[in-house]
């Protein structure tokens, strides 16, 4: 498990992903972990900007949501203005990646019919 880069204020950048990168696969020169973490990341935009979903098991899927065109506020002067369609993307986190970072284990399962008394079944 990874631990929080020093001098991060508790979150990861990109930079912090590369190194982390190198620091697990020591084989890896710190350039080749800079393309193959950019790839991943140009892989997953150009799939979302034509309008694909990406899923990774474990992890969560990215989708594409459409959002209406609206009237909104400027919160400033409570004028109303107007607020065009847009397509923006969206992230479901996975039940795993829940799990861990609510500190449990993934392979911890609720049981699939808990109303359903032990025994009883049919």
């Amino acid at each position: 498990m990874a631990t929080t880069p020093e001098g991060t204020n508790g979150s990861m950048t990109k930079r912090d992903l590369i190194d982390e990168v190198v620091k697990l696969y020591p084989r890896f020169s710190g350039r080749d972990a800079e393309v193959m973490v950019n790839a991943v990341f140009d892989s997953m935009t150009e799939a979302l900007a034509r309008g694909e979903r990406i899923e990774i098991r474990g992890f969560g899927s990215f989708v594409v949501k459409h959002r209406q065109a609206r009237e909104g506020r400027n919160p400033k002067t409570g004028a109303l203005v107007p607020v065009a369609a847009k397509r923006v993307p969206f992230f479901k986190v996975g039940k795993e990646l829940k799990l861990r970072v609510d500190g449990k284990q993934p392979t911890e399962q609720a049981p699939s019919s808990s109303t359903e008394a032990p025994g009883a079944g049919g």
